[in-house]
Protein backbone atom coordinates (compact mmCIF):
# COMPACT_ATOMS: atom_id res chain seq x y z
CA UNK A 1 0.00 0.00 0.00
CA UNK A 2 1.38 3.32 -0.86
CA UNK A 3 1.23 5.96 2.52
CA UNK A 4 -1.49 8.06 0.96
CA UNK A 5 -3.44 5.64 0.98
CA UNK A 6 -3.18 5.17 4.37
CA UNK A 7 -5.84 7.69 5.16
CA UNK A 8 -8.38 6.25 3.96
CA UNK A 9 -7.84 2.67 5.19
CA UNK A 10 -7.95 4.42 8.86
CA UNK A 11 -10.87 5.82 8.34
CA UNK A 12 -12.74 2.98 7.34
CA UNK A 13 -11.20 0.42 9.49
CA UNK A 14 -10.92 2.24 12.85
CA UNK A 15 -13.26 3.88 15.49
CA UNK A 16 -12.25 6.89 16.70
CA UNK A 17 -10.35 7.38 19.32
CA UNK A 18 -8.53 4.76 19.07
CA UNK A 19 -5.26 2.74 20.66
CA UNK A 20 -2.33 2.50 19.55
CA UNK A 21 -2.77 -1.64 20.25
CA UNK A 22 -6.13 -1.49 18.02
CA UNK A 23 -4.64 0.14 15.56
CA UNK A 24 -1.64 -2.56 15.65
CA UNK A 25 -4.56 -5.21 15.96
CA UNK A 26 -6.56 -4.08 13.20
CA UNK A 27 -3.58 -2.55 10.59
CA UNK A 28 -0.28 -3.38 11.39
CA UNK A 29 0.30 -6.13 9.26
CA UNK A 30 -0.71 -3.73 6.29
CA UNK A 31 2.44 -3.63 4.15
CA UNK A 32 3.56 -0.15 3.00
CA UNK A 33 5.54 0.05 -0.68
CA UNK A 34 8.69 1.91 0.37
CA UNK A 35 9.99 3.64 -3.40
CA UNK A 36 13.16 3.99 -2.11
CA UNK A 37 13.99 0.60 -0.09
CA UNK A 38 12.66 -2.14 2.03
CA UNK A 39 8.71 -2.28 2.78
CA UNK A 40 7.31 -1.70 6.11
CA UNK A 41 4.22 -2.46 8.04
CA UNK A 42 2.24 -0.06 9.62
CA UNK A 43 2.78 -1.70 13.06
CA UNK A 44 6.79 -1.08 11.97
CA UNK A 45 6.24 1.85 12.10
CA UNK A 46 3.76 3.04 14.25
CA UNK A 47 5.67 0.59 16.62
CA UNK A 48 8.24 3.72 16.92
CA UNK A 49 5.66 6.31 18.34
CA UNK A 50 5.35 6.85 22.05
CA UNK A 51 1.31 7.90 21.14
CA UNK A 52 -0.94 5.43 23.21
CA UNK A 53 -4.26 7.09 21.64
CA UNK A 54 -5.11 8.80 18.01
CA UNK A 55 -8.42 10.70 18.07
CA UNK A 56 -8.55 10.95 14.28
CA UNK A 57 -7.47 9.21 10.98
CA UNK A 58 -5.85 12.82 9.99
CA UNK A 59 -3.65 12.31 13.21
CA UNK A 60 -2.71 8.57 12.78
CA UNK A 61 -1.88 9.45 9.73
CA UNK A 62 0.43 12.39 10.86
CA UNK A 63 1.89 10.20 13.28
CA UNK A 64 2.77 7.15 10.32
CA UNK A 65 3.98 10.06 8.36
CA UNK A 66 6.58 11.40 11.10
CA UNK A 67 7.82 7.83 12.32
CA UNK A 68 8.41 6.77 8.32
CA UNK A 69 12.68 6.21 7.43
CA UNK A 70 14.09 7.79 4.75
CA UNK A 71 13.39 4.81 2.41
CA UNK A 72 9.52 6.31 2.04
CA UNK A 73 10.97 10.09 0.89
CA UNK A 74 11.42 10.08 -2.71
CA UNK A 75 14.94 11.55 -4.11
CA UNK A 76 16.68 12.97 -1.60
CA UNK A 77 17.28 17.07 -1.98
CA UNK A 78 14.85 17.39 -5.05
CA UNK A 79 13.55 20.47 -5.19
CA UNK A 80 11.04 20.96 -8.10
CA UNK A 81 10.92 24.94 -7.68
CA UNK A 82 13.81 25.52 -10.09
CA UNK A 83 15.57 28.08 -7.61
CA UNK A 84 18.68 29.60 -8.95
CA UNK A 85 21.93 27.72 -7.67
CA UNK A 86 25.37 27.34 -8.40
CA UNK A 87 26.24 24.33 -10.88
CA UNK A 88 28.69 21.82 -10.66
CA UNK A 89 31.15 23.99 -12.65
CA UNK A 90 30.57 27.12 -10.00
CA UNK A 91 28.11 28.74 -12.76
CA UNK A 92 25.14 30.25 -11.77
CA UNK A 93 22.02 28.36 -13.42
CA UNK A 94 19.32 30.75 -14.11
CA UNK A 95 16.08 29.15 -15.24
CA UNK A 96 13.21 31.40 -17.66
Amino acid sequence: MRLPETRDLFARKLQFPVTRATVLETVGDTELHAPGGENRTIGEVIERCETEEFNSADGLYGSLMTFVGEEFIGRKYYDDRGGVGPSQDGDQEVNF
